[in-house]
C-alpha cells in the first residue's frame, strides 16, 4: 500500500536524524494532552533506543518501536513520528529495539524469533529461520442502540478508513476504537515459507513427529500470544 503523503520516510543514506535527545519534545507534547498516551498499537509499550543496521555497514542509533498496524519500523523525529518508507526498506539489513531483532521479511519487516544456519537471507540445508509477523486490527466504537446498548456495525476497520491525516502514527487512537493484536508466525526452510497462527497449524507440518508433539504438550504451555513458548516448540520439532 503506497502512502507516500502520509508515511513519511527520510533518505537512510544521509543519516536518520533522530536519538534520544528528541525524546523531550515528544515528552513535551504527550504532556500537553487532556488524556494520557496509549501506544495500543505498537509492540512496545514506549519508544526505546534502538539501532538500525544498513547493508553495507552504516548504523543508525535512536529512539524506535514498531507499528501493528502499519508493520512498519517507526522513530521519533523532533517530537513526529516518522517511519521506515517503501523506498529505503531494501537498504535495511536489520533493526534491533530492546534486544528484539526485526528483519525484512515478504516486503514487510517482521521479527526473527530464531535462526539456524546459512546465510541470512537463505537458510541452508537443514537450516531454518522462525519469524513472528506481528499485525493489529481495530475496532471502531459502537453506535448507540435502544435501552442504552451499543451495536458494532463491523467487528473491524479497514486499515486505509483511518490513515487519512496520519491518524495511524498518532501515539493513540481516536476515543472509542479498540485494537486487537494478533501474529502470524513463519517458518522458512528449504526455499520456502510456511504460515501459521494456531498449534493444530503446527501440528499438520509435522506429521510424523505427532507422538513427540503429544509428548512435548503435555509437559509445556505453549501459548500463541507467547513467543518464547511458540519457538521453544518450533526448536524441539525442528531438531
Amino acid at each position: 500500500m503506497k502512502n507516500s503523503g502520509i508515511r513519511k520516510s527520510i533518505s537512510l543514506g544521509i543519516g536518520i536524524l533522530m536519538g534520544l535527545a528528541m525524546l523531550p519534545a515528544a515528552t513535551h507534547q504527550t504532556q500537553a494532552q487532556s488524556r494520557p498516551i496509549v501506544l495500543s498499537h505498537y509492540i512496545f509499550p514506549e519508544f526505546t533506543e534502538g539501532y538500525i543496521f544498513l547493508k553495507g555497514g552504516p548504523i543508525n542509533k535512536g529512539a524506535l518501536n514498531f507499528n501493528a498496524l502499519t508493520e512498519e519500523v517507526v522513530f521519533m523525529s523532533k517530537g513526529k513520528v516518522l517511519a521506515i518508507g517503501e523506498n529505503e526498506i531494501g537498504r535495511v539489513d536489520s533493526v534491533l529495539i530492546a534486544g528484539r531483532k526485526f528483519v525484512v521479511f515478504n516486503n514487510k519487516f517482521a521479527e526473527l524469533l530464531f535462526e539456524k544456519g546459512g546465510s541470512p537471507n537463505l537458510p541452508s540445508e537443514g537450516g531454518f529461520r522462525l519469524f513472528a509477523e506481528h499485525k493489529c486490527s481495530v475496532i471502531p466504537p459502537g453506535k448507540p442502540g435502544p435501552y442504552g446498548t451499543t451495536s458494532q456495525t463491523s467487528s473491524t476497520v479497514t486499515l486505509s478508513s483511518i490513515i487519512g491525516g496520519g491518524t495511524v502514527y498518532n501515539l493513540s487512537l481516536p476515543d472509542g476504537y479498540k485494537t486487537k493484536p494478533y501474529t502470524y508466525y513463519w517458518i522458512e526452510k528449504g526455499g520456502n515459507a510456511q504460515k501459521f497462527s494456531t498449534i493444530k497449524q503446527i501440528q499438520k507440518a509435522y506429521p510424523a513427529k505427532a507422538d513427540a508433539i503429544k509428548s512435548y504438550l503435555k509437559d509445556h504451555k505453549v501459548k500463541m500470544e507467547d513467543y518464547d513458548s511458540v519457538k521453544d516448540f518450533v526448536i524441539f520439532l525442528e531438531e
